[in-house]
Order: structure tokens, then sequence, then C-alpha cells
């Protein structure tokens, strides 16, 4: 008998993501299923601010007018099956707009919608029972603009066996737009750990589309054709095991680094990764290159889930405004740093002249100067430099100042000023998030199939304690060399990844041989990181180990200046922190330049 497989692309990674996904996975990869995550917490108030200027908006309008629009007719004909978040804040309105595509393509579609994930309507309710901001124990600010809690992939199974053959939800983890019609394809039971983490690891490869084939990757010279980068396959077995891979003949790469680094993108503790359906542990995951670009991966442990749903939630705190000045010439980065010094100084002053309040807060970045590598950055003179202002104020007639206090810098002060990066700057609304936690028996999800409304019976009760944790493999011991020794950069020992959730950034870290990991923890522990990356994290660096791919995880606590929509800061989403850390100094035992590394 032939072992069932189940394929699903994974067509976006974000709301912005590449046009050619669709085409390419449904008319190149043989897929079953296609399947989209459009949302970040940016995105949910976005959506939200568009639903109120329009009741049939709030939803991911790309996913219809461009995704569905190139490829409707080819997946109704081959039965491929959809499943997207594109429904943001109205998961209603996105189905209608499906609709009527299909309706105009001549094609038969049945529309399943997802709700109940907005708690927007209960904040007040909320509030009166106590509910508080989960990191810091503050109350929820007074004004909320969206609040959707995180909801699992059950729902999304329990549509596909309603018939659906689209699926559109609200807000739900990433990882469970594939782990739903896993659990329906194979019959997995809602207390299937094993299965469900493996699942919810499958998705979580894909979840963030070409990185999974090459995007990102540390060793980047070594991705072919970008321009035509395939975008990831997964083969899936009943078993929970999976091979990556992508549609032939497509550029990009899969490789074992490749899964690996995916793997640890915006991970906290891999070995209670905690989800809606199931606490997943990946310590023991291994992957194993299979073939050209075929890359298997299993292992993955479960344990039960949590009683609790998190929540984001976005609030407006003030204003904000970026300014970009570039500047040629000798001493370029430091005639950077005086410009923008000046427009504080002047702005701050005409501030007090109109008795405003200073700046909330406000950073000074000098792009091709290295500013965010800190003291780390490499000694010399550079003579082109991007002067970067940004600024946050209760106030917008303030930022409205500030504005119009950039174009002077272009007659009044350092010679070789020049470019304002498109104009006057703009002032915008601050947008920051929150979380909470919500009891699961608080919040009811239901689907809605052919008109017909019903209960996603979901499992309320939870049941995971931290002392249910299975052990973690052995992790082995440190080498500390003997003898003679040669310093190299980490990235001659290791591959890495970095991401984000919030304010904590997370940097992992995979040995590029078994030999290199004792000495990678030996010298590479949590203080060590957080002395090196000093400039950037103001809270505790904790490291976890992952031994069953040779690698360690890093959680950076308060690294990001407030993270996403609060960080006024370059970088707010730890895309260079990794890269950074790969220049981490690392003393090697001479004798390896020969056997290892030449």
């Amino acid at each position: 008998m032939t072992e069932k497989i189940v394929r699903i692309g994974g067509a976006s990674g974000f709301w912005g993501d590449s046009s050619v996904a669709c085409a390419q996975l449904v008319r190149r990869g043989q897929v079953d299923y296609l399947v989209f995550d459009y949302l970040a917490e940016l995105t949910m108030s976005i959506l939200a601010a568009m639903r109120a200027k329009a009741p049939d908006a709030g939803y991911a309008t790309d996913f219809v007018e461009v995704a569905m629009k190139s490829v409707i007719r080819d997946i109704a004909a081959n039965g491929i099956k959809v499943v997207s978040n594109a429904g943001g804040v109205n998961p209603a309105g996105c189905a209608a707009a499906l609709s009527k595509l299909a309706d105009e393509a001549g094609v038969k579609l049945k529309i399943a919608v997802v709700e109940g994930d907005d708690v927007l309507p209960r904040m007040t309710e909320l509030r009166a029972s106590g509910v508080r901001e989960m990191y810091s124990g503050a109350e929820l600010p007074p004004r909320i603009l969206s609040a959707n809690a995180y909801l699992g992939a059950l729902p999304i199974a329990r549509a596909l066996a309603a018939g659906a053959d689209v699926v559109i939800t609200g807000r739900c983890v990433d990882s469970a737009v594939a782990l739903g019609p896993l659990i329906f394809e194979f019959g997995w039971g809602e207390d299937d750990y094993d299965r469900l983490a493996a699942g919810s690891l499958a998705g979580h490869i894909i979840e963030c589309g070409c990185q999974a084939t090459g995007g990102l990757f540390t060793d980047w010279e070594t991705v072919p054709r970008w321009d035509d980068i395939g975008y990831p396959i997964l083969e899936c077995s009943a078993d929970g095991s999976f091979v990556v891979t992508k549609a032939p003949g497509t550029g990009g790469l899969v490789s074992r680094a490749v899964v690996a680094e995916q793997m640890l993108y915006e991970m906290g503790d891999p070995g209670a990764y905690l989800l809606p359906d199931v606490v997943c542990d990946f310590t023991a995951v291994k992957i194993d290159q299979v073939g050209t670009d075929r890359v298997r991966v299993g292992g993955a442990r479960g344990l039960a889930p949590t009683s609790t749903y998190k929540v984001c939630a976005t609030y407006p705190d003030g204003y904000r405004c970026n300014a970009i000045l570039n500047i040629i010439g000798i001493d370029a980065a430091k005639k950077a740093r005086r410009t923008a010094e000046a427009i504080l100084a002047r702005t701050s002053a005409l501030f007090r002249e109109l008795g405003l309040p200073d700046y909330s807060a406000s950073r000074v970045e000098v792009l091709g100067a290295e500013t965010v590598y800190g003291a780390h950055a490499r000694t010399g003179g550079t003579r082109e430099v991007v002067m970067r202002l940004a600024v946050a104020h209760g106030n917008r007639q303030a930022l409205e100042i500030f504005a119009r206090e950039i174009a002077p810098a272009g007659t009044s002060w350092s010679p070789g000023t020049t470019g304002m990066g498109g104009g006057r700057p703009k002032v915008t609304p601050a947008v920051k998030p929150c979380f909470f936690l919500l009891e699961k028996s608080r919040l009811k999800a239901s689907i809605i199939v052919d008109g017909a409304r019903a209960e996603a019976i979901v499992p309320v009760t939870g049941g995971y304690a931290e002392a249910s944790r299975r052990p973690a493999p052995a992790q082995g011991g440190n080498l500390v060399p003997q003898g003679a020794t040669t310093v190299l950069p980490l990235v001659r020992l290791a591959w890495g990844r970095s991401g984000d959730k919030g304010d904590t950034a997370n940097i992992g870290i995979i040995a590029r041989r078994p030999e290199f990991l004792p000495l990678l923890r030996a010298q590479l522990t949590g203080a060590a990181v957080k002395q090196y990356l000093s400039h950037l994290v103001q809270g505790e660096v904790e490291r976890f180990e992952v031994p069953g791919i040779d690698a360690l995880n890093f959680l950076l606590r308060q690294a990001l200046g407030g993270g996403g929509m609060a960080s006024l800061r370059v970088d707010p989403l730890a895309k260079g922190y990794a890269q950074i850390l790969l220049d981490f100094p690392v003393a090697v035992p001479e004798d390896w330049l020969q056997r290892y590394l030449r």
C-alpha cells in the first residue's frame, strides 16, 4: 500500500510577499494545499484602521486581488485546497470578496470562515475582570485599536472536515495554516501531541516563505537564482515526519543548514514552544539531507497545551517621525552625528518656546558607519553615510515642527549634505502592542460554511505543567582548547539567524560540524553574548541547548527598544542581530585549521 503524502505549499510569509509564489506552487509544485500567512501585529492595527473607515475592509486584499486571482481556475480544476489567515479583522468580508471573484471566474468553491479571535468588543469586560499585560503586569491601555487571540489549528481542521475548499481565518498562530490540513488529512486526535508538535514544526518551517528555501541564509552566496527562488513545499507523512523541498527547476536552496536556521527563527525555549494546540519540544529534532533540495525533518515531541490563549492588542501612543539625510565627504559620520544633534537641539528649543514638552524618545543612527555594531564597529572613516534620526512625541504639532526643520540642514551646516529620502518626512501615529492571556473557556471560535454557523469545539482545560517537560537530550561537555589557538569569527564555525517577538530577540546558532558544538558551548555563553551585544540588549540573555541539530538558541530580553511598532531603531525586528554575533571572536585549536577549516 502506497504511503499517503500530503503536499503543502507555503505561498506567503507576510502581507507584501512576492506575487510569483502562487503560480509557481500551483503550476510547478503539484501541491495539495496552498497556505498563506499574512498577519503581523502591525498588520492587525492597519487592518483595524481600514475597517473603521470602510465596513467591508479589514482583510489582506492582496490575497483576493493578486494571489487568488492569478490561480483561481487552476485551483478549482486541480482540487487544490487553500488555507489563509488573510481575513485579518474581517474574515467574512474577505470570504465575500473571494466568492465574488470565483463567480466572475466561473468556478465553484466552498468557502469557510473561522471567527472568534476578535476580543476588542470585550475589552471593558476583560479590564473589569482584572486582566493585565502579561509581561509587565500593568493595567491594559485605556484605548485599544485591535485585540485578537491567537487561535490554533483545530477550527481549520473542523472547517475542512465540513467540506471547505478554502478556509479563511482571522488571527491564528502562523503554523496553524499548515497544521490544520494535516489534522484533517491524517485524522490526528486533539491529544496526539507528538504529531501535533510535528505538524506545528512543519508549519513553522514554511510560515516565512522563502526563508525555508535559501532566503536570509548565512551562506547567501551559495544560494542560486534569487530572482526565481523556489517557495517551500512540504511532503508530509502520517507519523508527523516531513520533507522540505521546492518546485523543480526553481532557484534557491533547500539544505540541512537552511532548514535548521529557519527552525530556530523567532524561537524562544525550544523545549517548550507554546502553541494553542500543543506545547512543542524541538530539542531532539533531527534534520537530514536526503537528496538535492530535499531535507527530512523528524523527532518533534509534544505535551498538553496550556489553558489560555495569547492575545495581542494594539494601542495608540503618540506620534513618530523618521528623518533621512545623505551626507558625503571627509569625516561624513562625524558630520552626520553633529547634524542630528543640531536638529534635536534646535527643535527642542522651539518646543520650549511653544510650551511643548521635549521628545519622549529619540535615536540617532549613522548608516554606513556601523552604528548597530556599537563598540565592534570597524575603525576608519567612511566618506558617504545616511543620517537617520527617529523621534517620538505625544503631540503631532511638535513633530510637524521637527519635519520642517530637516531640510534647512541642506544649506545650514555640513558640506556634502544632500537628499532627504523622498522629501519632508511624514508624521505618523505611533501604534504599540501589548499582550495578555485569556482563558480558552472564555472564548468560542466558530466556523461558517455555506452560511451555516457552528461552534468549533476545542479543548479548553489545557494540562501543561512545567514539571511535565521531558528531559532534554544529553548535551555533552565543553571543549576548552589546550595548547596553541587561533582566533576566528564565529561565522567560520556556525550558521546563524535571528528574529523578534515584541521587545525580545532570539539568535539561533547552528554548529557547522558536530565537533564544533562543545567549543561553542564553552565560549558562547549567555553572559558572553550579553556583553558582546550590550549596546543593544538591556535585559538578560538566556541560552537554550538544541542538541538534536547541534545548536544553541539565545533569548535576548529588552533588546529591541520596545520592538516592532514601538521601536525607533533601524532594525526593530532583530534581522541583523545574528549577522553581528557571527563576528564574535572564537579561540579554536590551531590544528583545526588543517583538520576542519581549510
